[in-house]
C-alpha cells in the first residue's frame, strides 16, 4: 500500500521543463544593414580628401611679390619702402614679382600708392606723370630756409621771405645770422616734396639744397617767381 501511495503522489506533480544544453543557443535576429549611411560616409571621406588635395595645390602654387610698406607719392620710386609677400599665382593679375625689384626701383609711381598695397605693374612708369591739376616746381634753398631733416614725401608750406644783409638796421635784428626775415604769408599751404638733393662739394659743404615740390597749378606761378628771386623758405606741416 505504501508503494502505491508514493507512486500516486508522484504522479500528481508537474514535470520540470527540460533545460537546453550548453551547445544549443537561441537564434539572434539578423543585423539590419544601412547602405545609405555607408555611402554617405564614403562620400564624406572623398570630399575631405579632395579638399586637402586642393589646399596642398594652392599652397604650392604661390608667388613672391612686392608690397609697399610706406606711402609713395606720384613721381617717386619705391626705394627701400617695400617687402615681399606670398600670394596665389594668377596670370590675370599683373603682379610685380620680388625678383623684379631692381627694375621696379628705376620706375616712378604714376599716382599715390598707399602703405600695404601689393604692387601692380601698371602703377609705375619710366617717366613720372603729374596728377591732374598739379605742377612740379624746383626750389634752390639756402641754409636756414628749410628744415634740416627734410626728405622726399614730406608735406611742407612755402613762404615768401626777404633777404637782408648782415649790416641791416635794428628792425631786422631778429632775422637771425642768415639775414632772412618773413615778409609775407604762405605762398603754398601744403606742397609735397618730390625730390631732395644737397648741393654739396666733395670737400666744402655749401648748405644749399635743391628740391622739387608738387603744388596746385594755381600756386605754381607765384612760387616759381619767388624761387627765382631766392625769396622762398619752407617749413614742415602736419600730414602724411
Amino acid at each position: 500500500m505504501k508503494i502505491q501511495e508514493r507512486t500516486g503522489a508522484g504522479a500528481g506533480r508537474s514535470a520540470a521543463p527540460a533545460q537546453p544544453s550548453v551547445g544549443d543557443r537561441l537564434p539572434t535576429p539578423p543585423r539590419e544593414r544601412k547602405p545609405a549611411l555607408a555611402a554617405l560616409a564614403v562620400l564624406l571621406i572623398l570630399v575631405g580628401a579632395l579638399g586637402v588635395t586642393m589646399l596642398v595645390l594652392q599652397v604650392g602654387n604661390r608667388v613672391e611679390v612686392v608690397k609697399v610698406t610706406k606711402e609713395i607719392q606720384a613721381g617717386e620710386s619705391v626705394g627701400t619702402n617695400v617687402t615681399s609677400v606670398m600670394v596665389a599665382a594668377d596670370d590675370s593679375i599683373n603682379y610685380v614679382k620680388w625678383d623684379q625689384l631692381a627694375t621696379l626701383k628705376t620706375l616712378k609711381a604714376k599716382s599715390t600708392i598707399y602703405s600695404d598695397t601689393v604692387v601692380m605693374g601698371q602703377m609705375f612708369a619710366k617717366k613720372a606723370s603729374l596728377p591732374a591739376g598739379k605742377a612740379s616746381v624746383g626750389l634752390a634753398l639756402k641754409e636756414g630756409t628749410y628744415p634740416a631733416d627734410l626728405k622726399a614725401g614730406d608735406l611742407v608750406s612755402a613762404y615768401r621771405v626777404s633777404s637782408t644783409g648782415s649790416g641791416s638796421n635794428s628792425s631786422d635784428s631778429n632775422s637771425g645770422s642768415g639775414g632772412t626775415s618773413s615778409s609775407g604769408g604762405a605762398l603754398v599751404d601744403a606742397a609735397r616734396v618730390n625730390t631732395v638733393a644737397a648741393d654739396d662739394d666733395a670737400t666744402v659743404s655749401t648748405g644749399n639744397l635743391s628740391i622739387t615740390v608738387l603744388v596746385d597749378q594755381a600756386d605754381a606761378a607765384a612760387l616759381a617767381s619767388a624761387a627765382a628771386a631766392n625769396q622762398v623758405a619752407i617749413v614742415h606741416v602736419p600730414g602724411n
